[in-house]
């Protein structure tokens, strides 16, 4: 978990429009001014890594309105608004193609678990997107006892479009694919909670002493708070004691407490989570997610409290390093097309040869190729093996500043997990079994003004059939899209989402792009 440097100092962006000039300036003087930071300098400003030797603030009743109106929703605060599809016009001949990839793979018809294996069915397609956060005001309250958690929560919903065309027409065709909607939450401000007199007197749930209790004058408030110890006193005599009372003495028994004293739980273990953000979504072909994750830290940052802000552009492999498995639509159970990241496939060259014959027993002896053929034939390569290349290449005329990247798993390696819930029908014949994703929120300086530009690639693993060997296959289905904010896209590309998504919420006017706020230094 991260922790903010001075939680009393932090600002509630949580009420303002940070798409108003008016208010950025008010709230942000010199806005625009080259010399001051941009949102992800200064947000990512003063967060560190919570460790247990760190102070923990205590909770009292009446800082409950305070706490509420200071709610810390981290990085997450600055994805408020509507994002939309955004098509760098430098990058594409055509115009108002969609700007996300995505590949999918299904069972063939015909088939099911058990039966002839190795059938599936691809599509890759581009798409277009409309995706909107909300701020939850006030954030969330988690009471665990002495430990209390509150936590900025983030309402999101995504709407997608395949776009493909019409044969013998020039018209684009745009299909709804995808509807997503669900909740990340900022996993902050840790409090803790010891027992009060009014806690107590309010939530008790035990009887007082009785009179024949023989050890009833040792329990000075009336009921059973103290624990008590069975001791040999020095005549010889069995004796309980309290832990006051105990003095290093040997004990037998043990008769535990069943009543809080004050202040009971200011000493002990405080619960420290080990992510900061996590997702939860829900899409209507059955199945739900929660993902836990968090920032990715920059080991290179020269300032201490930088550790999160990566200067530049994201890193995007080039040639041979591309091939990389965790990020390719095809999986080694699937052959891997004959090829390992020993000895790659270079994504940016043309398809192999291969990849466009007839594939027979003598030219494809193992049956690795004909299993991904029509993978790296497809008319989208090589994009339709690799899809966060398009995020490489929509990058490429642009001016990143700088960027903030968030990694999140359904299935982590250590620590706390997330999972996966499908309906029976999903799991009977497609179960959905991992999910993992990036993001990434970039500064792009455009006609010299900050904009944020929001990056990401989400991979989920299904598993359906087996090869011959009996083995489980696994296969990946991809998404990967770059978003702007609405009155940051060019007028044809706001014009188609308002188009698309007639159900969108009223669209500010884009007389000026939204720029990056900035702290008073």
């Amino acid at each position: 978990m991260l922790k903010r440097k001075n939680a009393e100092d932090e600002i509630n962006l949580s009420q303002v429009n940070l798409n108003s000039d008016e208010n950025r300036n008010e709230i942000f003087p010199g806005a625009f001014q080259e010399e001051n930071k941009g949102i992800l300098d200064t947000l990512m400003t003063g967060y560190s890594k919570l460790q247990i030797e760190d102070p923990i603030r205590p909770f009292y009743e009446n800082d409950l309105q305070k706490i509420v109106n200071n709610v810390d929703y981290g990085v997450l605060k600055v994805l408020q608004g509507t994002w939309v599809s955004y098509n760098n016009s430098k990058q594409s001949q055509r115009k108002l193609i969609g700007s996300g990839i995505h590949t999918t793979i299904m069972p063939s018809p015909g088939t099911n678990a058990g039966t002839i294996p190795g059938k599936y069915s691809f599509e890759c397609q581009e798409y277009i997107e409309k995706l909107t956060f909300d701020l939850v005001p006030g954030g969330v309250r988690n009471r665990g006892g002495a430990n209390e958690q509150f936590c900025g929560a983030v309402k999101y919903d995504q709407s997608i479009k395949s776009v493909t065309t019409v044969e013998g027409q020039e018209a684009l065709q745009y299909t709804p694919i995808h509807e997503e909607t669900g909740m990340y939450l900022w996993l902050s401000d840790v409090f803790n909670y010891a027992a009060t007199e009014k806690t107590i007197k309010e939530d008790r749930g035990v009887h007082p002493v009785s009179p024949e209790n023989p050890n009833k004058d040792l329990y000075k408030s009336g009921y059973q708070d103290e624990t008590l110890f069975l001791i040999i006193n020095d005549l010889g005599q069995k004796e309980y004691v309290t832990q006051e009372n105990l003095k290093g003495r040997k004990y037998y028994e043990i008769i535990a407490a069943k009543e809080l004293k004050v202040g009971a739980g200011q000493t002990g273990q405080y619960f420290i989570p080990d992510y900061s953000i996590s997702r939860s979504g829900v899409i209507p072909h059955g199945s739900t997610v929660t993902l836990l994750g968090d920032l990715v830290r920059n080991n290179a940052a020269k300032e201490d409290n930088k550790k999160f802000l990566f200067i530049g552009p994201p890193p995007f492999p080039e040639g041979d390093a591309a091939w990389k498995y965790d990020h390719l639509s095809l999986s080694r159970t699937m052959g891997g097309a004959g090829a390992s990241e020993s000895d790659p496939i270079n994504l940016d060259k043309p398809a192999p040869d291969w990849a466009f014959e007839k594939l027979n027993d003598i030219n494809d002896p193992g049956e690795n190729k004909i299993y991904t053929q029509r993978i790296l034939a497809d008319p989208l390569y090589p994009y339709s093996v690799r899809p966060d290349l398009r995020l490489r290449d929509s990058n490429k005329e642009d001016d990143i500043k700088n960027y903030v990247l968030i990694q999140m798993s359904s299935k982590n390696k250590t620590g706390a997990q997330g999972g996966i819930l499908n309906v029976p029908f999903v799991n009977r014949f497609v179960p959905t079994v991992e999910m993992n994703t990036r993001m990434w929120v970039e500064t792009v300086v455009e006609n010299e003004k900050e904009i944020l530009q929001l990056q990401y690639e989400q991979v989920i693993f299904f598993e359906f059939d087996f090869g011959d060997d009996g083995g489980t296959t696994s296969w990946p289905h991809i998404q990967v899209n770059t978003l702007r904010k609405i009155e940051d896209v060019p007028l044809d590309q706001r014009r188609l989402i308002e188009e698309q998504f007639p159900d969108s919420k009223k669209i500010e006017s884009a007389a000026s792009a939204s720029g990056c706020p900035y702290h008073k230094e």
